[in-house]
């Protein structure tokens, strides 16, 4: 994973994202991984309602267990509660994420690949980074504007460009 700047040298932004990191006009995938396990469903009209500051503070806040969590849950919803008046929607939180599974290509991530010519490997997906995983995934979906999904592919070393 690459950073656009010295401001995101401790984050994990990919390179596809290298048109929007600096101003964070868009979601990270960082911050849609977090937002997936906190159960919280942001919207980017309200991502567009918060400061710079508050985006670039939501990128830095961990996510990664129960407390941490909920702790971000209720930071974002803070969030939007301040500029919407009211809490996001709230989902369902898998206890077993298809990006933690290492055992398993998803089939919308192999299909979406296959359509590009390009067969992904077990062992590739298990040496992939959760995120990296959670990204292919994400871009993957037929209701995702999915043009990032084959930079995703070149950037994590599973196709040369």
């Amino acid at each position: 994973m690459t950073q656009t700047s010295d401001a995101w040298e401790n984050q994990d932004f990919f390179q596809f994202e290298a048109d929007f990191v600096d101003s964070l006009r868009c979601i990270p995938m960082q911050v849609r991984m977090k937002l997936d396990t906190c159960g919280v469903k942001l919207k980017l009209e309200h991502w567009h309602r918060f400061s710079h500051g508050d985006r670039d503070r939501i990128t830095q806040l961990p996510c990664q267990d129960g407390e941490s969590a909920a702790a971000y849950a209720e930071a974002v919803q803070a969030l939007v509660q301040q500029v919407q008046g009211k809490p996001a929607s709230t989902l369902a939180i898998d206890p077993h994420p298809p990006w933690q599974d290492d055992t398993k290509i998803p089939a919308e991530v192999q299909t979406k690949a296959l359509e590009l010519g390009v067969a992904l490997s077990l062992a590739q997906w298990q040496g992939l980074k959760p995120l990296q995983r959670f990204a292919l995934i994400k871009l993957s979906r037929s209701s995702h504007e999915n043009r990032n999904f084959y930079p995703a592919l070149v950037e994590f070393g599973l196709v040369e460009e």
